[in-house]
């Protein structure tokens, strides 16, 4: 067994081989990646991403890549496409085929095939001298000195410079289409990514009660309204406009602060100007003013209005933290 210093040694090393292994890729972008970048927008149609082995791992997050970020793609396995999946190109797909060696045996089979049915053939090719690269229409040149692998032999850093190719790809597609975080959340409805793009205050609040009391309210009456609705807090609300909040905090301070409560009102005690939100807004930014204030709840404030609560606990629930 290796010792800890030796361990992290190894990891330093790899590191850094991938990342020398990564700078070459700068130097080697230019018409054919402005090419593609132009084929791609003007393609009324899917990109095919194909590949075998470990590229084709590569190949199926670049197609996860493109899907969510606007560019319609779809994974062919280079294999399984001479083997009867071939039916999934259609005439006016972009084709992307990804290979390091670009001479593997299903790779040239496949390749007389796509040209054959008039499709354009995108190398993403880890050698320029390459069957594949000879016969694609553009070159995409994924070329590494040297694997991270101590072998030269398992695929490392060679793959790690085709999924950056692929998140360059996708980048410059998504920032061209003007891509924004509405659209986004719209590739993203599930889970707390999706929820944190489009969930709204109004989406929450609505389900909580509303408590309220007027200035004038007995502490007996604001104590029994904040225990009613559970939600920690009560609004003094005069004229459906806020004048203040009255919190868990506030009762405990008013008890430290006053030998006697029996005449005590709602105005005495309440904390005025409180923090509010409208239901328009995102529920992640309401979580934001929360944290940032050091609070649980806020008070949901529409056009000068008070409308009702929204507890932290309530975004809790929804999965965004």
């Amino acid at each position: 067994m290796k010792t800890r210093d030796d361990i992290l040694e190894i990891a330093r090393r790899t590191l850094h081989s991938e990342i020398n292994g990564l700078t070459g890729l700068d130097s080697r972008l230019g018409n054919d990646f402005y090419s593609v970048i132009k084929l791609i927008l003007e393609c009324k149609a899917r990109v095919i991403i194909t590949g075998v082995g470990k590229s084709a791992l590569i190949a199926q997050k670049i197609v996860a890549t493109f899907n969510s970020t606007g560019t319609p793609s779809v994974f062919m396995h280079a294999a399984d496409a001479v083997h009867g999946d071939l039916g999934i190109v259609q005439s006016e797909d972009v084709v992307i085929c990804i290979s390091k060696s670009g001479n593997t045996p299903e790779i040239k089979v496949l390749v007389p095939l796509l040209k054959h049915a008039g499709n354009t053939l995108i190398g993403l090719v880890g050698d320029t001298e390459s069957y594949l690269a000879q016969q694609a229409g553009y070159v995409l040149d994924t070329t590494v000195q040297h694997e991270a692998c101590p072998l030269n032999l398992a695929p490392t850093t060679s793959t790690t410079a085709q999924l950056v190719m692929g998140d360059m790809l996708a980048v410059c597609l998504l920032e061209c289409r003007s891509f924004s975080s509405s659209d986004f959340a719209m590739y993203h409805p599930g889970g707390a990514l999706g929820k944190k793009l489009y969930l709204k205050v109004s989406d929450i609040y609505t389900g909580n009660e509303k408590p309220q009391i007027s200035r004038e309210a007995t502490v007996k009456e604001v104590l029994l309204e904040i225990t009613r609705n559970r939600l920690g807090a009560v609004a003094v609300v005069e004229n459906d406009k806020v004048a203040g909040i009255i919190t868990d905090g506030d009762i405990r301070r008013m008890m430290e602060k006053y030998d006697s409560i029996s005449n005590l009102t709602a105005a005495d005690i309440m904390s005025a100007n409180p923090r509010s939100i409208s239901g328009d807004e995102l529920a992640v930014n309401a979580l934001e003013l929360m944290r940032g204030a050091h609070i649980t709840q806020l008070l949901v404030v529409d056009n000068g209005t008070y409308k009702g609560v929204i507890h932290i606990h309530d975004i809790i629930r929804e999965g965004i933290i």
